[in-house]
């Protein structure tokens, strides 16, 4: 397999695995603490990493390293999990997932900026076009009962296609899984006291859905997909394999519609099947 077809397959089943993420996360957020997720999420898989790091015996990074790592950290450890936490306080996650239409756009932004790749012009209308669908959508559905949780996607949105950029430019000199692990591991320290900080008085009210959707977040979302997805986005291009994230409304309104019982209207899917026609043109002139 070439690393193209290689960097493909990675950054599919990277997509398959995120695709859970805002359907479990809205799961949580219904009885945890948004900031108390998202620290316990990247506590718990800061865990995890430093026991793949010990039992490879990795060598550590350079010091050059540091400032990229502490970027992807900021980018996909902390900020794309806490606005999304924020975010699915207001907004159902079905209604979230029509926003990750504009993370291969933001992935390709910051994939030109950061590691200088060079897709066609035609490429950035068909990207221009699908974020004003995403715009249209929000406008559609009324600001004054969920802007402040748009903008928070908008935002997290942002920071992730950051995360993204800098992490798949930094795994090409250490590899996929040890980018998002030693970014687990630096911000380890400050996760575990926010974690001791905001642990709820009692967990026992707390039911079972909402810790196995912790549970997931912490595993899958924060550390196993991004062993795939940094790897394909390395092998195959962050603007070409990026654009695979246009499959990902459809399984997160799948997943939503089957586990939260989420109504996915006609609308949502018209949006989602919009944004889906924009980014796959875009794909075309990567």
């Amino acid at each position: 397999m070439d690393r193209s077809t290689s960097g493909f397959v990675n950054g599919l089943v990277g997509v398959l695995i995120f695709s859970g993420s805002l359907p479990a996360t809205r799961l949580a957020v219904m009885e945890l603490d948004p900031v108390f997720l998202t620290v316990a999420r990247a506590a718990i898989a800061g865990a995890l990493a430093s026991c793949l790091l010990i039992f490879f015996r990795e060598r550590r990074p350079d010091r050059s390293d540091l400032l990229s790592l502490c970027l992807v950290s900021l980018g996909v450890v902390v900020g794309f999990p806490l606005l999304t936490a924020l975010a699915l306080k207001q907004v159902t996650s079905a209604h979230s997932i029509v926003f990750v239409g504009l993370l291969p756009l933001a992935t390709a932004l910051f994939g030109v900026i950061r590691v200088g790749e060079r897709p066609r012009p035609v490429f950035w209308l068909f990207s221009g076009l699908g974020s004003a669908v995403v715009v249209g959508f929000a406008l559609s559905q009324g600001f004054s009962a969920s802007l402040t949780g748009d903008l928070l996607m908008l935002a997290a949105i942002l920071v992730c296609g950051f995360g993204y950029a800098e992490g798949a430019s930094l795994s090409r000199k250490l590899g996929g899984w040890q980018v998002i692990s030693w970014a687990l591991v630096l911000s380890l320290p400050v996760m575990i006291v926010l974690l001791i900080v905001t642990m709820p008085a009692t967990i026992a009210h707390s039911s079972a859905a909402s810790w196995l959707s912790l549970g997931y977040v912490s595993v899958f979302s924060m550390l196993v997909g991004f062993v795939f997805w940094y790897r394909g986005l390395a092998e195959g291009g962050i603007v070409a394999v990026g654009q695979l994230q246009l499959l990902q409304p459809f399984f997160g309104l799948a997943l939503a519609a089957a586990l939260l019982g989420e109504k996915v209207s006609w609308t949502i899917l018209a949006a989602t099947f919009a944004i889906v026609a924009c980014v796959a043109g875009a794909r075309k002139f990567a």
